[in-house]
């Protein structure tokens, strides 16, 4: 095994392989360093890379299996960290001058659930701004001419590259889903509280949630596993038994799911060709999928994410950005303005809304496996254009705190991935991962029979 490009073997088979002796977490690493030196003056998705203390890690990992001890889900695997993710040996400067050079005195707490797991912590995968809007110099590795989306750009251009096969990315709009479609990799944001938010830089009490990109899906449902659990500092956090979510994505459904597409008044702002390959998936699925068309309230909800983002935004970065005027962006700038407008009687109604969106979801389900939508506008736009596409499709379930996968079953009109997104019942991510699952055999059964 050690004779082939050791960065195609998916994570799951990777810690698999060195648990079992077969191959070594320092062969693996190097591997993704070689990678990383030969592709990444192109892609740019690192913000920090300190290739001796990774191989540290990785040779710690070798030792503890030699010696007999116990190993973990990811033992010896490299993991990217989006760079707003704190630790306490590399910096974390939050895609901003502002932040240049900052030394966290701690980890996060999902950087120490990785390090339970085993995990490699390769180094930091650059971000937008504040991981808002403003474009860092990522690319995107199907086409460095194009964006690779955002807010987690590194994460899904490292991923999508080859350069580790696993990482961490933060969704506060969709800057999980939309990346990994724009990349072409799986991009999964579990329910809302799965995964701790403590040490993560917040723009958003509210809306911030945590997720990740793989290759494959269930090494993406290996990653949230290996990261998940109760944190009581964070708010959001539920103290109950979590989904197991490689269970999910290797279990065979019961029966046919069955999915729900949703029509609403923003879907002008569809590519035509992601429309025209959506509308083919929907075909093949015949039967198992029922259209309808999103009632008023239903639709509105984009607007109202975008009061409760902004007024949260504007508390958050106010003070950051009068001591350093000089650092900040025009979109930072904007959002600043446009927050502090909203009175706090409209933000307290939207999150009165919120609640009854999240309770309206809690028995939509039951008819329903999945939703099955967009997970971006089309293919990823030119670095050109000044941004990192629209995340329309993801508000809606980012505000409801609902599980989100992006799958990259389609091809734009330039040869370049467009995502397909399935979103599921609060809770209930193992389920969802099962319906993504028996999906991708569907599609496979129907493209080895010619159908």
């Amino acid at each position: 095994m050690t004779k082939h490009d050791l960065t195609l073997l998916s994570a799951v088979h990777a810690a698999d392989a060195i648990r079992a002796g077969r191959i070594t977490s320092e062969a693996l690493v190097e591997a993704c360093l070689a990678r990383i030196e030969m592709t990444d003056h192109t892609i740019h998705a690192w913000a920090y890379l300190d290739a001796g203390a990774a191989l540290d890690q990785a040779r710690e990992m070798d030792r503890i299996r030699k010696a007999g001890r116990p190993t973990g889900k990811l033992h010896g695997v490299p993991v990217g960290l989006k760079d707003i993710v704190d630790t306490r040996d590399m910096p974390t400067q939050r895609g901003s001058a502002v932040f240049a050079g900052r030394q966290p005195e701690k980890d996060a707490r999902l950087v120490e659930h990785l390090h339970e797991a085993g995990a490699v912590i390769l180094g930091k995968t650059k971000t937008t701004e504040f991981a808002f809007m403003h474009p860092t110099d990522t690319a995107n590795p199907f086409d460095p001419a194009r964006s690779p989306g955002g807010s987690s750009s590194g994460s899904a251009a490292a991923v999508a590259a080859r350069h580790v096969p696993l990482a961490i990315g933060t969704q506060t709009g969709g800057s999980v889903i939309r990346p990994a479609a724009f990349c072409g990799v799986y991009g999964f944001k579990p329910t809302r509280g799965t995964i701790s938010r403590g040490g993560v830089f917040r723009t958003s009490v509210t809306l911030d949630q945590i997720g990740g990109f793989a290759n494959s899906l269930e090494d993406v449902a290996l990653l949230i596993d290996a990261v998940s659990g109760y944190d009581q500092a964070d708010p959001a956090s539920f103290a109950r038994p979590r989904a197991d979510m490689l269970g999910g994505a290797q279990a065979e459904a019961p029966v046919a799911p069955d999915f729900l597409w949703l029509d609403f008044p923003f879907d002008d702002r569809l590519d035509e060709d992601a429309s025209e390959g959506l509308s083919a998936l929907i075909e093949s699925l015949g039967g198992r999928v029922e259209r309808a068309t999103a009632s008023p309230q239903l639709a509105d909800l984009v607007n109202v994410h975008k009061v409760i983002y902004d007024y949260e935004i504007c508390r958050n970065i106010t003070a950051i950005a009068e001591a350093n005027p000089d650092q900040i962006s025009i979109e930072m700038q904007d959002a600043i303005g446009r927050g502090a407008e909203i009175s706090s009687a409209r933000y307290e109604d939207a999150l009165r809304v919120m609640a009854s969106a999240q309770t309206f979801f809690a028995s939509f389900f039951n008819d329903y496996d999945a939703v099955i939508a967009p997970a971006a506008t089309g293919q990823a736009p030119m670095l050109s254009s000044g941004h990192t596409g629209d995340s329309v499709y993801c508000l809606t379930w980012t505000l409801a705190g609902l599980p989100c996968l992006s799958l990259p079953l389609l091809v734009g009109q330039d040869d370049l991935p467009v995502g397909v997104q399935l979103i599921g019942a609060a809770e209930e991510d193992d389920r969802l991962l099962r319906t993504a699952a028996w999906l991708q055999r569907s599609l496979a059964a129907q493209q080895q029979t010619g159908e």
